[in-house]
């Protein structure tokens, strides 16, 4: 809240009369840390990328120092893009602010708009209008057609994934009155994932023998562009139980049933057959939670092909330290004894679902 405070407090007074709504109300409260530089205000897609279309190349001291979109993230037809756009105009290190209303807070919103009998209906129908139909494939080509791209339901992780895509980073956010107003500092250049998807079938990148990337197939348990936020998670909320993220917000309902049945991980029978994973063996994991070893055993783990069913199912991790140690001590036995190994650890993991009933999570 700090740099938000910061940031609107410092604006020119002048700013007021050119910042609708609680942005500037906000402005009242907060001071700037712009250096005199006045803010570029965007009110359109289409000012932003006529601005772009005018100087394609600027200069960075030509460049803008902090952008605000008054435009509704919620109402931009292509959000990557519009993002990608106003991190082109923007210094490194310079702030987009700008604002969106979250799917909970949209549910609340309706719940307390109509009444009561009809309330849990409308939001059904609602999710399945405005979130579910511009992700199915085929068909979303229609709703873009309809709508225009208006009005859609975004989580506030997907809005979160959406701008570390793009090359920001969230330092700042807060809810006024049912929207999300949020500050991101520019970091870096934009990933152009050019495979992201919204579909139930997705893609992972993870880190396989030597060092390999390969791209681990599973069914969707968390909000779209969650794989960018997830050193973001980890700096906020740590990790919990099983060394797994602690309370994480990118999982959404269907997603937590199904990692509990390990259903999300049929698809990576796939990756077996292709030969990138074995039967047993260390997760395919993260960059990031890679990143986390110690590099001496990150140097000894990418000797090895990783596997569907990690060792951590057969002894439980409370940390990464822990994660870090049972994975060596499997590594260290198949090593000297690769059959009988995965055989022995294989008979444990099933020992330890049918009577210790322990799931995934």
């Amino acid at each position: 809240m700090v740099l938000l405070q910061t940031l609107f407090t410092s604006f020119p007074k002048t700013l007021d009369q050119k910042l609708p709504g609680h942005f500037s109300e906000l402005s009242d409260q907060y001071v700037s840390l712009l250096e005199g530089e006045e803010p570029k205000i965007i009110e359109s897609v289409s000012e932003l990328q006529l601005l772009n279309e005018n100087t394609p190349n600027p200069s960075e001291k030509s460049k803008e120092k902090c952008i605000i979109s008054l435009k509704q993230v919620n109402n931009v037809r292509f959000i990557n893009k519009f993002f990608e756009a106003a991190n082109q105009r923007l210094k490194v290190g310079g702030y987009l602010m700008g604002f969106v209303e979250t799917a909970d807070q949209r549910h609340s919103r309706l719940m307390a708009k109509y009444p009561k009998y009809l309330n849990k209906a409308y939001c059904f129908l609602d999710y399945w209008a405005k979130r579910v139909w511009p992700k199915l494939p085929y068909l979303k080509h229609y709703y873009f057609l309809i709508t225009g791209g208006r009005n859609r339901v975004i989580s506030e992780m997907e809005s979160y994934g959406r701008l570390y895509s793009c090359g920001f980073r969230l330092v700042d956010s807060k809810e006024v009155d049912g929207k999300l107003y949020f500050v991101a500092k520019k970091v870096g250049e934009p990933d152009y994932n050019k495979e992201a998807t919204y579909g139930p079938l997705i893609k992972l990148k993870r880190v396989g023998k030597k060092g390999k990337l390969i791209k681990v197939l599973k069914f969707r348990t968390m909000y779209p562009y969650s794989e960018y936020i997830q050193e973001f998670i980890y700096e906020r909320n740590g990790l919990g139980d099983g060394a797994k993220f602690k309370n994480d917000p990118r999982v959404n309902s269907a997603g937590q049933f199904m990692r509990k049945y390990w259903l999300d991980e049929l698809p990576m029978l796939i990756n077996f057959l292709k030969g990138d994973v074995k039967i047993f063996g260390v997760r395919p994991i993260s960059r990031h939670y890679f990143s986390l070893y110690s590099e001496d055993f990150q140097a000894y783990r990418n000797q090895f092909k990783p596997g569907l069913i990690p060792p951590v199912y057969v002894e439980i991790p409370k940390s990464v330290e822990d994660t870090q140690a049972i994975e060596e001590r499997y590594l260290k036995a198949y090593e000297k004894q690769p059959f009988l190994t995965d055989m022995r650890y294989m008979y444990l993991f099933v020992k330890n679902i049918l009577f210790k009933n322990v799931r995934s999570h």
